[in-house]
């Protein structure tokens, strides 16, 4: 059974093959972090929920998200244009209630069908290299926060439609990554206040997020240093490919076959 340690409500979690793949999965997710700004939702969300729970990875990213990016998101935060992130956080608080009324009313699987499709065509044109050269002004700012809080209240992926609207402009690599490591850092705050209210921050969960601090930590530090040596064309090619990626992980389908491998490697290894 996926993240038996935590569903037994057992403070610290087994060390096991879970364990050891989301260690994994979060030292890649600091280094593509820190390297990027962004990314840490988009790797770690899917891979987190099929080994223990959805809640399980959503607290998970609250703790390693949050304050131990500091040392990477503070430096870049001056360099960060208000006027755009505000009109993207604001849009993103006021609609993650929405995406949370739509996926307790709806079909859960066809929802997720239709964003990672969408999330598809997006990032596929967008490789092509096709740019949005319309109005960025406040509606358009807004409107794309609230795209981006209605699939993170749906699937916890809020962040593909912001990251294509900011990779298609003429912003430089460096406003684009300082806007994204900003919004997301604030948005962890609210969102950390959201599950402490609903009482979501118990003890299993929280102490998996902490033992997955330190590594976090050292992966992120290790693709800050990365970011300068990276090229622009690099990046942006990283930026698409991970969304791309996060897409194709979210389907239904690729979840399912992902929980059936975890199931098989557990057997084995616990025959083992």
């Amino acid at each position: 059974m996926p993240g038996s340690g935590i569903l037994r409500g057992e403070i610290l979690p087994e060390l096991d093959l879970s364990l050891a793949l989301l260690t994994l999965t979060v030292l890649v997710a600091g280094v593509v972090r820190g390297l990027s700004g962004f990314g840490t939702g988009l790797i770690v969300a899917p891979i987190a929920g099929a080994l223990y729970d959805p809640v399980t990875a959503v607290v998970l990213l609250v703790i390693i998200d949050s304050l131990p990016t500091l040392p990477v998101a503070l430096p870049v935060v001056k360099l960060a244009r208000w006027r755009e992130v505000l009109p993207v956080l604001a849009g993103l608080a006021l609609f993650v209630p929405l995406g949370v009324y739509i996926l307790k009313n709806g079909d859960e699987t066809v929802l997720r069908w239709i964003i990672c499709i969408v999330i598809l065509g997006c990032a596929l044109v967008l490789r092509s290299g096709w740019r949005y050269h319309g109005p960025r002004g406040f509606p358009v700012s807004f409107g794309i926060g609230g795209i981006s809080g209605t699939l993170s209240g749906i699937a916890a992926i809020p962040g593909p439609p912001v990251i294509i609207y900011w990779m298609a402009s003429a912003l430089p690599v460096s406003v684009v990554r300082a806007n994204l490591m900003t919004l997301f850092l604030i948005s962890e705050i609210f969102s950390a206040g959201n599950l402490w209210a609903a009482g979501l921050f118990d003890e299993p969960r929280v102490m998996l997020g902490l033992i997955m601090v330190p590594p976090y930590v050292v992966s992120l530090l290790i693709g800050g240093k990365l970011y300068g040596i990276a090229s622009d064309t690099t990046y942006r090619r990283l930026a698409f490919t991970l969304i791309i990626a996060s897409a194709l992980i979210a389907l239904p389908l690729t979840q399912t076959l992902f929980q059936w491998g975890i199931s098989g490697a557990r057997t084995l290894f616990s025959a083992g």
